[in-house]
């Protein structure tokens, strides 16, 4: 069966942005949990971690798709490594710096130098360090996600290069899929929160998604079906039988990727849910997502001297720190986007 992007399915699919953009919200949410206990969004950021399935499945969608278009094209390696250093590199190493240089501030009492002295820098560097019981920098914590993402690339970029029928591809996905929930289940002593076996199931399902689209030759109403199926079955498993067990991760997997697959085949409809998601605040999250990922929890330590102004004032107190650090954050990451990663991004067209 050839692999073939579908002709109604564009390359560019702005609703995605949006979705991302939702995503990255909820998981800044989570991070101020503690701040919004008595208030009436407290329910929903505890489940604001499930939005790093979402961004994994974005992730795995996206670069599959583009990895099955370009398996056949020169340069196959070069361009799409050379792709992931210009989206990830600029970042990641000016937060590296930005920590380690303000020692005082990120890491600890302790100076610049013995920071940098005792840093696990071949962990930074070959995107390793959720592997190991590593103790990082609180404010480098959410770059064990980029590093699972780094990991599952380095094999699954030369498998779709390698592997010529879909079913060899489907059969690797279905295994990770598979591990993830019994790797959950154990007592590894080596397996940490954050390891990669353990959060394998949102980046396949994107993956799968991607191979499905690009082999099964079926219409976007039978896509849309199956899609808001998934949603509706994941989401029930996640709410019953699925919840506090190793399944849990799984079935949120499932929801997820039903209702983000539901979105694709929905694409450029003019229905209030694509339209919020097509432009406004959410998409402007989207764009500003990575920056913001990586910058927030440094942004709440910096200005944790407004976080002890605000404890006396109870809920009051609470509700403006969480909008200080959102206000905070979000300013930070649209420089960012807007001043460095865009900028660096421009180098894509070579590549």
């Amino acid at each position: 069966m050839p692999i073939q992007r579908p002709t109604w399915l564009a390359a560019y699919l702005p609703e995605l942005d949006g979705l991302r953009g939702l995503a990255i919200l909820w998981v800044v949410l989570y991070h101020c949990n503690p701040r919004l206990e008595g208030t009436w969004i407290h329910y929903a950021s505890v489940w604001g971690w499930s939005g790093v399935i979402l961004f994994f499945i974005l992730s795995g969608f996206l670069i599959t798709s583009n990895l099955l278009a370009a398996r056949d094209k020169p340069r196959y390696y070069h361009n799409f490594h050379a792709r992931r250093a210009l989206r990830l590199w600029p970042v990641y190493l000016l937060v590296l710096a930005t920590v380690y240089l303000n020692a005082s501030w990120f890491v600890g009492n302790i100076t610049v130098w013995d920071a940098i002295r005792t840093a696990p820098w071949l962990a930074y560097l070959l995107f390793i360090q959720n592997l190991f019981h590593l103790s990082l920098p609180a404010a480098l914590g959410p770059t064990w996600a980029l590093a699972i993402e780094e990991q599952y690339y380095f094999v699954w970029a030369p498998l779709v290069r390698m592997l010529r029928r879909p079913w060899m591809l489907a059969l690797f996905l279905a295994a990770a899929l598979a591990e993830g929930p019994l790797m959950r289940q154990t007592h590894f002593g080596w397996l940490t929160p954050t390891h990669t076996l353990i959060h394998l199931d949102g980046i396949a399902w994107g993956s799968l998604l991607a191979l499905a689209m690009h082999t099964l030759r079926l219409s976007r109403r039978v896509w849309m079906g199956l899609g808001l199926g998934g949603m509706v079955l994941g989401i029930a498993a996640a709410g019953t039988i699925a919840g506090g067990t190793a399944y849990l991760d799984s079935a949120l997997a499932v929801g997820y990727a039903g209702g983000i697959l539901a979105l694709i085949a929905s694409t450029g409809s003019r229905n209030p849910v694509n339209a919020m998601l097509r432009s406004g605040p959410l998409a402007f999250y989207g764009r500003i997502s990575y920056g913001l990922y990586m910058i927030h929890i440094m942004v709440f330590i910096y200005f944790g001297w407004f976080d002890l102004k605000m404890d006396p004032y109870g809920v009051a107190g609470n509700l403006a720190v969480v909008a200080f650090r959102l206000a905070a954050s979000t300013a930070l990451a649209a420089a960012l986007w807007y001043g460095f990663e865009s900028q660096i991004l421009k180098l894509k067209k070579y590549f």
